[in-house]
């Protein structure tokens, strides 16, 4: 396989993430849009790496510290829906008012 190869298919899955992001209206759902557009720019770091420099790792470092952040944003990103969840009784996006001041 190519380099190509890769990178239309993660041109593909960050296009349906972002897709995902825009049309969504529950919290969670887009919480899991995002996720899926940062395993798209893993997936393009992974195979630049393979396909750059296979002795170096930055790549595969890069893509380490991504997936932390992303585990880390998922888990406050579901804090604060759970959290508005009970105040609200509902994840609806366009409805939440309570976070404004």
């Amino acid at each position: 396989m190519h380099l190509t190869h890769f990178l239309i298919v993660s041109a593909a899955l960050f296009c349906a993430g972002v897709y995902g992001v825009l049309t969504r209206r529950n919290a969670v759902a887009i919480l899991m849009c995002i996720e899926l557009m940062l395993n798209a720019a893993n997936l393009n770091l992974i195979a630049f790496a393979h396909f750059g420099d296979p002795d170096l790792i930055l790549g595969q470092a890069f893509t380490i510290f991504v997936l932390t952040v992303a585990a880390a944003e998922a888990a406050v990103g579901l804090a604060i829906v759970l959290s508005v969840y009970r105040n609200s009784k509902h994840i609806n996006v366009d409805d939440l008012h309570i976070l404004k001041w």
